[in-house]
């Protein structure tokens, strides 16, 4: 009798087994985890893609539909630069970046020419924050340039 129930208890094991290693194999892996340093070419994880950017912009500079349709082609360009740029192994890393930061500074220098002179504020505030916070907000960023002053929030 023993013996029959533990046959029966090791056979409801091994097809308990099997059941799993069959779900396992049937299961797709889940989404690799973002490493907390960001991908491996020096950025700080993933970044919004043009329509999340434009969005996030309307929002925090109030822009107005015509805004909008100017400001999202430049989005689309940075976007398609920046992609670029980081498929071309030919560069050093450091070439790379001197490269990003001029494609970000030249589409930042077109979204101001098309705010009005209290959205550019705003702007260059969030600009300041993201420098000095990184981009999702928390510490990480790099340290303001020498002999920069913060100005006081009112």
């Amino acid at each position: 009798m023993q013996f029959k129930f533990l046959t029966l208890a090791l056979g409801g094991l091994i097809a308990l087994g099997g059941a799993n290693a069959a779900f396992a194999q049937d299961t797709p892996p889940p989404p690799p985890m973002q490493d907390q340093a960001g991908p491996p070419h020096g950025g700080r994880g993933m970044r919004m893609d043009p329509d999340q950017q434009l969005a996030h912009l309307t929002s925090a500079l109030n822009l107005t539909t015509d805004q909008q349709s100017q400001i999202k082609p430049l989005l689309v360009d940075r976007q398609q630069k920046m992609q670029a740029l980081m498929q071309n192994e030919s560069l050093s890393q450091e070439d790379r970046r001197a490269q990003m930061r001029t494609i970000s500074q030249g589409t930042n220098n077109s979204i101001k020419a098309i705010l009005t002179d209290e959205q550019k504020q705003k702007f260059d505030t969030m600009q300041q924050n993201m420098r000095r916070n990184g981009p999702g907000g928390g510490p990480g960023g790099p340290p303001p340039p020498a002999g920069s002053v913060s100005q006081p929030q009112n």
